[in-house]
């Protein structure tokens, strides 16, 4: 049957949950907003972190924004609201977003991997090679990278206007499972759906990889204890970030496609989508000085004045 509109059942059908479920996702995402964006303000306020590093932080926070925008605010006004209900259009436009900005994520901790290793590698070249031209560039082609990836995912759901169900297990427009509901056969476009996603998580991984193999290799040929010790921390937060990252969507990718239960992928969903933006920063300040500094001076300066 053609549809206007689909049902997100949420995380759970009990109305004495609802409450908890409203307190819980609203503090996240307010604590996500402050988290992200006092790095941005911190970073842009301080000059002293005007540098290729903080500028590609600045952006992995405003891309963290905007990823959970795209899925949490319709959730929490969805619980105030007691609505589940969501237009064909508005659906396929946050799931647009949602791919955007999650493959902007995965981008931009590729290109921060690179800084680090053009920092631990080659520090003698480092402000040469990571200039702000291409510091631009690197950022100008993570986001058309994204934009063209949620397009040929978006096309592919495009594709099918019968549906032969309207309810989705998860709290969002999620693409794999608006296919399951699709009514013609879907096996090819999956293919094609998990291919590019297989593509656009491992390319970038692999270059991670690659960049950390080498930071290890140049770190490992340090004499000392507290040199090896100080390049290591560079990339400490950094490293942490990307561990969490491809963790969780990791066990969102599998549980895709090993789990026959469409609720099941909605555990692995909210921390891919709500607990790694709102975790980012906490990781990125509590493990760099410079930024807790920053922080803390741009704090002082907002309450003297």
């Amino acid at each position: 049957m053609r549809v206007s509109e689909f049902f997100l059942l949420g995380l759970s059908d009990d109305p004495e949950l609802q409450p908890v479920l409203f307190t819980l996702f609203l503090s996240m995402y307010l604590v996500t907003m402050l988290g992200n964006l006092l790095i941005i303000l911190a970073v842009t306020s301080d000059a002293h972190l005007h540098t290729p590093m903080y500028f590609f932080l600045s952006n992995l926070s405003l891309a963290d924004i905007s990823f959970i925008s795209t899925t949490v605010p319709k959730m929490i006004v969805n619980i105030q609201t007691h609505s589940r209900v969501i237009s064909y259009g508005s659906c396929l436009t946050q799931m647009s977003l949602f791919i955007l900005f999650g493959i902007m994520d995965d981008m931009l901790l590729t290109v921060m991997a690179y800084d680090r290793f053009v920092a631990v590698c080659h520090p003698l070249h480092y402000q040469v090679i990571m200039n702000p031209c291409l510091c631009s560039i690197f950022i100008l082609l993570s986001f058309f990278v994204s934009l063209l990836d949620s397009q040929v995912q978006n096309s592919i759901v495009l594709q099918f206007a019968c549906f032969r169900a309207v309810e989705t297990s998860n709290f969002f427009g999620d693409p794999s499972q608006l296919l399951k509901l699709a009514c013609s056969d879907t096996f090819t476009n999956n293919v094609v759906m998990y291919f590019d996603g297989a593509i656009f998580g491992f390319l970038p991984f692999l270059v991670i990889f690659f960049s950390y193999y080498k930071i290890v290799s140049s770190i490992l040929r340090v004499p000392s204890s507290g040199g090896k010790y100080k390049a290591f921390s560079t990339c400490g937060s950094h490293l942490s970030v990307v561990c969490l990252f491809y963790g969780t969507a990791l066990g969102v990718y599998l549980n895709s496609i090993i789990s026959q239960s469409p609720k099941k992928d909605v555990v692995p969903s909210v921390m891919y989508t709500v607990v790694t933006p709102m975790v980012n920063p906490f990781i990125c300040s509590l493990r760099n000085r410079n930024i807790k500094s920053a922080i803390w001076r741009f704090l002082s300066k907002t309450i003297s004045s």
